[in-house]
């Protein structure tokens, strides 16, 4: 059944998923770095650019990050060597990828049925909720599904007669996962496509039509030169990657051993509510209208089984992995968002066709439903407009940052955060704010002729033994971190 939008149905798909792109463009400097991830993500690769080491991301200076492989960090300051340190640098790697994403999924509709499905695919996922917020976010999770999309993409091709360079881009797409998020980019391929090539018994044509060992050698001469080397530079990197981010992180709940945060302990099975909410508005409307199509769902199931059972593989394959996890995030939902944006524009194509029968309701909804995909986007972009002074503004130090250098007038000045430091504190530093984990280490900054400045949480000022407080004058409070100023002669005035 191979259905055609008019010209301009068409033109406004298009226009409306160029909107969205151009849309969360304009959105990548409008609000601060948000902690914990954004800003340490991006901190990373600043402190990458710094440094120049460009084979060991650094979770401070001299502390490697063992948390991910660099692919991501390299894109982010290899930004920062472009266009500066700035918020707009720090995001765009993650739009360029997302593009690439909306790119992948046209050309898959394209190839299995034509260019009308590929464009309603790629403005169902752009205008989902979750892929635009990641789209323009300094996180992993865009890399690896650039490179999940790589391969899913070519595998699929190049087993409905694509030439043998899609094979090759198959292990190509493996290697951006395996370089993005470890072998987890293996586990999310490799299982889907072995259970439709058992299904539909073509496990001997995927044999053939794959280049397994050129293809696998290229894939390991582009990835194993870096953790190999990883290794070398911070022995115990192998251990702690493997062992404990891809195994104790998913089996053990509340796993204690993360080097760089907590572990993200949350009820097994909770990554299916994720996976609806990051496919809102969709996930809402599209159920609904396919309700009233089900004769031609049916059809299209019946008709394209292979294909259907393809990106349902692909769907259910992270979401049922991630089901027995004890530590997941909305993010690992991501994987799953691509597959359903093909489904639910299969069945959106099916809304449009002209020669299948609907009542004047269904016919006015269909014609909305460009309108209703640019809600989320519109409403996320409404909330950071409104909230940019409030809840955006508290998850990031920009602004305390910024009055710092303004009432600073000393060179040798020093800015210190008492107890914890937020990343964005020491992004919007440039790597200069300080941190005092403990009350001693923190009284050594009083045993000089500096002038410093000091930062706590409102919650732990009353904390503060009275040696420092009697050096201390409050003079600011951002949100829930208040700003001291050493003062010479002990002068009592943190309380004022």
């Amino acid at each position: 059944m191979n259905i055609s939008l008019s010209p301009n149905y068409r033109r406004g798909i298009w226009i409306a998923l160029l909107g969205i792109i151009a849309l969360r463009l304009i959105s990548l400097d409008a609000y601060p770095l948000q902690d914990t991830t954004e800003a340490r993500y991006a901190e990373i690769a600043r402190i990458m650019l710094e440094t120049q080491n460009w084979v060991t991301p650094q979770f401070d200076y001299d502390i490697p990050f063992w948390g991910k492989p660099p692919l991501a960090t390299w894109l982010s300051a290899a930004s920062f060597q472009v266009f500066g340190v700035t918020e707009f640098a720090a995001r765009l790697p993650s739009l360029l990828l997302g593009i690439v994403i909306l790119v992948s999924v046209y050309l898959m509709g394209k190839y299995q049925r034509n260019a009308d499905l590929g464009l309603v695919a790629a403005f169902v996922l752009a205008s989902s909720v979750l892929f635009f917020i990641l789209s323009g976010a300094v996180l992993m999770d865009m890399a690896l599904v650039t490179g999940i999309a790589l391969s899913m993409l070519s595998f699929w091709h190049r087993m409905n007669n694509g030439r043998r360079v899609w094979g090759y881009l198959f292990f190509a797409g493996l290697v951006i996962g395996l370089l993005s998020k470890g072998p987890l980019a293996l586990v999310l391929v490799c299982v889907p496509i072995s259970l439709w090539a058992i299904l539909q018994g073509d496990i001997r044509k995927v044999y053939r039509r794959i280049p397994w060992f050129s293809g696998g050698l290229l894939m390991l001469a582009l990835t194993l030169p870096w953790y190999i080397l990883a290794e070398i530079r911070t022995p115990g990197f192998i251990d702690y990657f493997i062992v404990g981010e891809h195994w104790k992180r998913f089996t053990v709940t509340g796993w204690q051993g993360d080097l760089y945060g907590s572990a993200h302990a949350k009820t097994r099975g909770t990554i299916w509510v994720y996976a609806i909410m990051s496919f809102l508005p969709w996930a809402l409307f599209l159920p609904v209208l396919i309700w009233h199509k089900k004769p031609a769902v049916r059809k299209v199931i019946s008709q394209n089984s292979s294909w259907v059972s393809y990106l349902v593989l692909w769907t259910i394959t992270p979401l049922l992995f991630f089901t027995f996890a004890g530590n997941i995030l909305a993010t690992y939902a991501l994987p799953a968002m691509i597959p359903l944006s093909l489904l639910g524009a299969e069945y959106w194509m099916l809304i449009c066709k002209k020669n299948i029968d609907y009542d004047n309701k269904n016919c006015y909804v269909s014609d909305k439903i460009p309108f209703l995909g640019l809600m989320a986007p519109l409403l996320l972009i409404i909330s950071i407009s409104l909230q940019k002074g409030n809840f955006i503004g508290t998850k990031s130090q920009k602004d305390l940052v910024k009055n710092y250098h303004q009432l600073t007038t000393h060179a040798d000045s020093r800015l210190i955060y008492l107890l914890k430091r937020p990343f964005s504190a020491q992004f919007y530093s440039q790597g200069r704010a300080l941190e005092a984990k403990d009350w001693e280490q923190a009284s050594s900054y009083f045993n000089d002729n500096n002038q410093d400045y000091f930062v706590i949480k409102n919650s732990q000022l009353k904390t503060i033994p009275d040696h420092i407080r009697s050096e201390l004058q409050k003079i600011g409070e951002h949100h829930k971190y208040s700003l001291l100023r050493e003062l010479p002669g002990g002068i009592a005035s943190i309380d004022r």
